[in-house]
């Protein structure tokens, strides 16, 4: 693990993103705390990881890197785990991922959905929204709160930009879920694999991660 930060709690290390179980990842990045430093202000923007789906390429049809495809938008996942991974859908929403494994091995988990802890109102800037329970609570979602964008594409998560702290929670098994990744029909056999993992019954779980 890596030192404290600010707040006192301790950074995640190089160590916990290049183990070669992305799975595992996946599900132990759950209760850890996402924090973005506002470009504006500094301040912390964080919140609690409450969703993730794990992307195993070279053989996960559902990845952009099945087969070991490299392209500019690819390329990142290629890095040492412990980088970001952003790129852009439908030429509009941003997603978050946190690229793991040794460096050369195409593994990625998306970050879902955050429980927002620090910062919130800055996010309700962000994110205009009726309910707090909406302004996290989806990849996209999560990324206009927290202001993340293709600059973040490549940023070290060990640094001082983006990072996943230990919140100091204690996740047992009982408390995670697994399911089916969304929005992925077209990865065949892949499509059905419970690599999508949340915290049972939290609230800021994304609509669709609870419908599937």
């Amino acid at each position: 693990m890596a030192g404290k930060t600010e707040s006192g709690a301790r950074k995640l290390g190089r160590e916990f993103y290049t183990r070669p179980d992305v799975l595992r990842v996946a599900r132990e990045l759950l209760g850890k705390r996402l924090v973005v430093a506002d470009a504006e202000t500094g301040a912390r923007l964080a919140g609690l990881i409450v969703e993730t789906e794990a992307y195993a390429g070279p053989e996960d049809k559902a990845s952009h890197a099945y087969g070991n495809r490299r392209t500019r938008r690819t390329e990142t996942m290629f890095a040492e785990g412990g980088t970001a991974y952003v790129y852009l859908i439908y030429g509009m929403y941003h997603q978050l991922n946190v690229v793991t494994n040794r460096a050369g091995v195409p593994h990625a988990v998306l970050l879902r959905a955050l429980e927002p802890v620090e910062g919130v109102e800055r996010m309700r800037e962000h994110r205009r929204v009726a309910r707090d329970t909406d302004l996290t609570s989806g990849p996209g979602k999560l990324c206009r709160a927290l202001r993340v964008d293709l600059s973040f594409d490549g940023e070290d998560l060990t640094g001082r930009r983006v990072w996943v702290e230990d919140a100091g929670l204690s996740i047992r098994p009982r408390d995670v879920e697994a399911g089916a990744r969304v929005g992925i029909d077209y990865a065949e056999e892949y499509a059905s694999k419970p690599w999508r993992f949340w915290l049972r019954g939290n609230a800021y779980v994304s609509r669709k991660g609870r419908a599937g």
